[in-house]
């Protein structure tokens, strides 16, 4: 069985895995979208339905912790949760439904480093997202 990056993190930093432990480690490095704990429960039940929520909320507070997910709030009161990602990347979050869509512009990072040398600093961190509704007017929406 291969093991996922998440799950390979844990066990770099000491983290025992338990069958529950394991199971959200899997679901989480399989998601494509931005899950809160009530999701990754219901995901999570659908393969051991001995899974509680209460574990959930457990193992993603300890997985924050340890650095090995983020946690992210995009304004829907839910916390959401992602990998932390190889490449920094920012958010675009359709207020309409919810979606969340991951994007870096090259354009962006020059002119927040560009704004902040303006201003005396050098950035060593930061998040952006972006609350939008879809355009009809362009094909892209």
């Amino acid at each position: 069985m291969m093991i996922n990056r998440i799950e390979a993190q844990c066990r770099a930093k000491g983290l025992r895995l338990t069958g529950p432990r394991r199971l959200i480690a899997q679901i989480l490095a399989e998601a494509h979208d931005h899950p809160d704990v009530p999701e990754l429960h219901r995901r999570a039940v659908e393969h051991d339905d001995r899974v509680s929520l209460a574990t959930v909320y457990r193992t993603m507070k300890r997985f924050e912790e340890l650095g090995i997910i983020e946690r992210h709030e995009f304004r829907d009161g839910r916390a959401r949760y992602e990998q932390v990602p190889h490449k920094h990347h920012d958010h675009l979050i359709d207020v309409q439904t919810g979606r969340v869509i991951e994007f870096r512009s090259e354009e962006i990072e020059r002119l927040q480093d560009e704004v902040a040398r303006g201003l005396g600093y050098r950035i060593v961190g930061h998040r952006l997202e972006l609350y939008a509704v879809p355009d009809r007017s362009s094909r892209k929406a």
